[in-house]
């Protein structure tokens, strides 16, 4: 695996960028923009969804970007943050190559969720994203998160603000314009129930959904919210540590979109993800429907 910081060009900012060691010229890729919540960053973000330990296996290109430092608390906002993320994108595009890119996706954590719902159905984003992995970034179909979520999280972050005319939902994501699979992935802890039903499933008129068999962890994630020590509750998060994961999917959603929930057993909103379903979510990811970019 090749870590690298490029640069920006138009705004100067960096960003993470991996890929394989070993990529040839040809060769098809999957491609994962990796977006932190707020209050976080580039760096944090790649532990704690560390898609780059499967980037030689499962041949990923990854770029894990922050927000402007002079937003508050470095939460994604606005046109300038937007116009870096799709600068972002054109560097990967024009870097790798465009017609070699199978699969793309948006993944995001918390409010880095919550921005991955707002624009994967903007212009530039429609018709190039295949799907968006939700990391307790809300889920399409609103659940209803416990008080004591609220009382875990750091009292200094900002409500969640106005973005372009749209305000969004601790919990809950806006249906989006935009045709793409859909993972949630969530904390047991961090919600008081999970649905039995998804809009996004029946939109694309798939059955009920199933149960698959559960994934086991006998290692821990890399990073939790170390500022929290002593303070925080299970709903924000706990020390990283090892765990179960419950996978449920939405099957025969039309035209083979992948649909799935995901309830990491004992977990909050800040604990890093574990290897094996870190490996399962990519998996899972890669084996969907892709080449958007393919046909542009």
């Amino acid at each position: 695996m090749t870590k690298e910081s490029p640069v920006d060009a138009k705004t100067g900012r960096k960003f993470y960028l991996d890929f394989p060691s070993d990529l040839n010229a040809a060769e098809p890729i999957a491609f994962i923009l990796n977006l932190h919540g707020g209050g976080s960053s580039g760096q944090w973000q790649r532990g704690y969804f560390p898609a780059f330990d499967y980037v030689d296996s499962h041949r990923l290109v990854i770029a894990t970007p922050t927000a402007a430092t002079d937003t508050p608390f470095r939460m994604w906002l606005g046109e300038a943050d937007d116009a870096h993320l799709q600068n972002v994108c054109e560097y990967v595009f024009e870097r790798f190559g465009r017609g070699r890119i199978g699969s793309f996706w948006l993944v995001g954590h918390s409010q880095g969720g919550m921005t991955s719902n707002r624009i994967v159905g903007s212009d530039y984003f429609r018709g190039k994203v295949d799907g968006w992995l939700s990391l307790s970034g809300g889920r399409i179909g609103a659940i209803e998160l416990p008080d004591s979520f609220f009382g875990g999280r750091p009292a200094s972050l900002p409500k969640f603000p106005s973005i372009n005319g749209q305000t969004p939902r601790p919990g809950g994501a806006a249906l989006p314009d935009a045709d793409i699979s859909f993972i949630f992935a969530t904390g047991e802890h961090e919600m008081k129930s999970l649905p039995e039903t998804s809009p996004w499933a029946e939109a694309y008129g798939a059955g009920k959904r199933v149960r698959l068999a559960d994934v086991v962890d006998d290692r821990p994630g890399y990073v939790h919210d170390t500022s929290r020590e002593e303070k925080s509750t299970p709903a924000w998060g706990l020390a990283a540590r090892p765990g179960v994961a419950q996978l449920y999917v939405y099957p025969h959603a039309r035209d083979g979109r992948l649909i799935a929930d995901v309830v990491r057993l004992d977990k909050g909103h800040t604990e890093g993800l574990e290897p094996n379903i870190t490996r399962t979510l990519i998996e899972m990811m890669v084996g969907a429907p892709g080449g958007k970019l393919h046909r542009q």
